[in-house]
């Protein structure tokens, strides 16, 4: 470069002190000079109608209606977005150039193949997102070479089956994405490779069975959903071994599932449980989630909370059970669970709540209770809920970020459904009203006529006394 740059500048040959001092000072400036113009920045190397930023280092060509992947990306880019455009197919010549790329998005364009060792010359990748295109089969190696991949989005495609070893590389993958495919079977060793994934969608498509051989590969997965399988009918035993650290757990949209046996979640420690919109009749026992916070059964046939049924439950703090088929809560129903906190039995065919279901004090640990939308009786056996302080109803809809299907944003004040005097007035209002609040104080009942007139039957037949009373059972 200095020989180049000496054949460019005329210097007398003079012996003038002054001409080599300013030589001296602009040679510095005259080689960055030189050095700018035979490496232009990546400013000067945009493809045609995309968008580059240099501080950023990113590529823009978002919805552009490219048929190929453009020529001319600038090898320092970090970020390309190729997403919305026409791409059919992925070779390994397309991104050969780009080895510091980190984000690639290519989703909703037309891919339906990517060759194997398309992505093998971008080791630093850390998110690739391919939802949305049209890919029926992710062979072995298509993915070789993503050894820093952290997060994959294989939603929203074609894919029938998941091959054994189709993730054998990504050994640091934490999120992966498969909802919205078409699968039909998962081989057993499918997720073989994926130490470190803690977080996998497998949402709206055919499995006919819970894929616990594949699951068993995943031993760092912290939060699973299982969602709108509809042919899934049952969830066998043991379904989810080998998955200490699953703390997560979401089965959604399950409309075959009617039994929920206890050993389907033996060697858990989940904090979150939620099975929802299915057909559960019965609280499932689950005393033996030691850890369990949340449990959601909501949108599914349970008629009765049984005695003890929350047994060993003894760190519950969230019990959703909202637009089921309740119609009674026995007592002792709460019995083991002291910890609970919120109580959601909103929009089902119950009507009253009796303090009896709390063991003596456990009533005291709830913060909120959500009871509106049910036929409710206005007696005497609702009363402890009009005199609690701080007052359980009305408690403001929360969001739970674990699980956004405990989110009720419009629950209803609670209502009477029953006597007459009071039908359509909520709780509230009764409470804030003297004149109502009489017609829910209680009275032990007490006989005040019986017919004297003697009544003989043989043993097994029925007998009936007329008598008159007045007060409140």
């Amino acid at each position: 470069m200095v020989l180049s740059l000496a054949s460019c500048v005329s210097v007398r040959s003079s012996s003038s002190s002054s001409s080599l001092l300013l030589l001296s000072r602009l040679l510095p400036s005259l080689l960055l000079l030189a050095a700018l113009l035979a490496c232009p920045g990546p400013a000067g190397g945009c493809p045609a109608r995309c968008e580059c930023s240099v501080p950023t280092r990113s590529v823009s060509c978002h919805r552009r209606r490219m048929l190929t992947v453009p020529e001319g990306v600038p090898i320092e880019t970090r970020l390309l977005d190729l997403s919305k455009n026409r791409l059919r197919s992925l070779a390994p010549q397309n991104f050969s150039q780009l080895q510091q790329l980190e984000d690639l998005d290519l989703s909703a364009n037309l891919l339906a193949s990517v060759e194997p060792g398309s992505f093998r010359a971008q080791p630093r990748l850390r998110t690739l997102i391919l939802r949305g295109n049209q890919l029926t089969l992710l062979p072995r190696g298509a993915l070789a070479g993503l050894g820093e991949l952290r997060a994959l989005d294989l939603s929203q495609n074609k894919l029938v089956v998941l091959l054994d070893g189709a993730f054998e590389e990504q050994r640091r993958l934490e999120t992966l994405e498969l909802s919205d495919n078409q699968l039909v079977f998962m081989a057993p060793r499918a997720f073989a490779g994926l130490l470190s994934l803690r977080q996998l969608a497998l949402e709206r498509c055919n499995l006919s069975a819970v894929p616990g051989q594949a699951l068993a590969q995943l031993r760092a997965l912290e939060t699973l959903r299982l969602s709108q399988l509809a042919n899934v009918a049952e969830v066998p035993p043991h379904a989810f071994r080998n998955m200490p650290r699953l703390r997560h757990l979401t089965l959604e949209r399950l409309p075959l599932l009617e039994a929920l046996p206890s050993p389907a979640f033996l060697g858990l420690n989940l904090t979150t449980l939620a099975v929802t919109q299915t057909n559960l009749s019965a609280v499932p026992a689950l005393g033996h989630l030691r850890h369990l916070a949340l449990l959601n059964l909501s949108h599914s046939r349970v008629r009765v909370l049984r005695a003890g049924g929350l047994r060993g439950l003894a760190r519950l703090e969230e019990l959703h059970l909202r637009s089921a088929a309740l119609e009674r809560v026995e007592p002792d129903a709460f019995l083991g669970a002291p910890s609970l906190r919120l109580l959601d039995v909103s929009s089902n065919r119950l009507a009253t709540l009796e303090r009896s279901a709390f063991p003596e004090g456990h009533d005291l640990s709830l913060r909120a209770l959500r009871i509106g939308r049910n036929p409710l009786v206005c007696d005497c056996r609702l009363r402890w809920l009009l005199q609690r302080a701080p007052p359980l109803l009305h408690a403001p809809a929360t969001t739970d970020k674990r699980n956004p299907a405990t989110t009720t944003p419009d629950d209803a004040p609670p209502e009477c459904a029953a006597p007459a005097s009071l039908a359509a007035k909520t709780l509230r209002e009764v409470w804030s009203d003297a004149q109502l609040a009489r017609l829910v104080v209680c009275t032990k009942p007490r006989v005040i006529a019986v017919a004297t007139q003697p009544v003989q039957v043989e043993e097994g037949q029925r007998a009936w006394l007329n008598y008159s009373a007045i007060g409140f059972l």
